[in-house]
């Protein structure tokens, strides 16, 4: 008999320790109902809804010539931006900043796992951020689109979706697995802020257009949540405690949930106007700005809105830790002699007619 079957009538009477009940955990993690099951539906869930945003957003900013014209026109439209080109022109360091701290994030990822002896769950994130930079690099490789061509000629490589967000943003949800329970809205938050301020630079550089960095987005939180999915299907998170990371996180959430509640809002209000640009130059100064400020607005609340959606999947889910313990009931186990007042709590039901061998 395997040391973590279910204890016969006549076996060994030593209940099972904490360390024991991986198995037991896996099997809660089935159960219908349990924990594990409703964290596996709703992350999986968010997945699937991602995937179908991601395609939505392809559809319509690649795919079609509206949306295409669009996001060439918020492209442009940065150069009648004062406000981009004034901070462009006065802060030239920041190009070598955000490659700067795209390597310091990653840097932190790992060390904060390491430090924490998270090795597992480290493996887990930066196995993330390596899928969703994989995914990336695919779909600018090879999803269908328009041949565009410069003004010399050559064919203009596709920049959908954003490879520097993808990174950015991928390392903001990792840290979701590494970071302590109680910290983790400040520096998830924190963290997707961060990322919010790398798409936008690379909008105002000219170097992605906003679609670009809406579907970077949309990657990362997808692969996170099916990872999280995973992770739930295998019975390795447990319910937080109640005074969880909300209050510590506020001074962090407030300001995210304003710039995503601001940023979709004013997007999709200005989107009306943008989109009924003409369908050749010239086109009006006034209008290319406006397009400028419409793509930072939506890009910024997506990235924004993925980080918070995240915060509220995990919302006292704990996945930083071992699996609960589990208690061992039914006749046979009573039969051999396990005490009644065990801290393991199974997650057999209550009629426990199951045996295990």
């Amino acid at each position: 008999m395997a040391s973590n079957d279910r204890l016969r009538s006549g076996g060994p009477p030593r209940p099972l320790k904490t360390g024991d009940t991986w198995w037991y955990a896996a099997v809660a993690g089935e159960a219908a109902g349990s924990f594990s099951a409703r964290v596996r539906t709703r992350t999986r869930r968010a997945c699937l809804g991602a995937v179908l945003l991601l395609t939505v957003v392809y559809a319509g900013l690649v795919l079609t010539a509206t949306g295409r014209r669009w996001g060439d026109a918020a492209v442009t439209g940065r150069r009648a931006d004062s406000a981009a080109v004034r901070v462009l022109r006065e802060h030239p360091s920041l190009a070598g900043l955000t490659t700067f701290s795209l390597i310091l994030g990653c840097v932190l990822l790992l060390a904060v796992g390491l430090i924490r002896k998270r090795y597992a769950l480290t493996g887990a994130a930066a196995g993330a951020v390596v899928t969703a930079l994989a995914v990336t690099g695919l779909l600018q490789r090879y999803a269908p689109r328009p041949r565009i061509v410069d003004t010399a000629g050559a064919l203009v490589p596709s920049g959908f979706p954003s490879a520097q967000t993808t990174l950015a943003l991928g390392i903001a949800l990792g840290l979701v697995l590494v970071v302590p329970y109680r910290l983790r809205a400040l520096v998830v938050g924190a963290a997707t802020l961060w990322a919010a301020a790398v798409g936008a630079y690379t909008i105002a550089a000219g170097q992605h257009r906003p679609g670009d960095v809406i579907a970077a987005a949309l990657v990362v939180l997808a692969v996170t949540t099916g990872l999280l999915a995973v992770i739930a299907r295998r019975g390795k998170v447990r319910p937080g405690p109640r005074r969880g990371p909300a209050l510590p996180g506020l001074p962090v959430t407030v300001p995210l949930a304003l710039l995503a509640v601001a940023g979709l809002g004013a997007g999709l209000w200005l989107l009306g106007d943008t989109l009924a640009l003409p369908t050749a130059a010239p086109y009006d100064p006034a209008e290319l700005r406006l397009a400028h400020r419409c793509g930072q607005a939506l890009a910024a609340g997506v990235v924004a809105t993925a980080g918070l959606t995240l915060l509220a999947l995990l919302r006292r889910v704990d996945v930083d830790g071992p699996p609960a313990a589990y208690r061992l009931g039914g006749p046979f186990v009573e039969a051999a002699g396990v005490p009644h007042d065990s801290d393991l709590v199974g997650p057999f039901t209550e009629d426990r007619d199951h045996e295990i061998s």
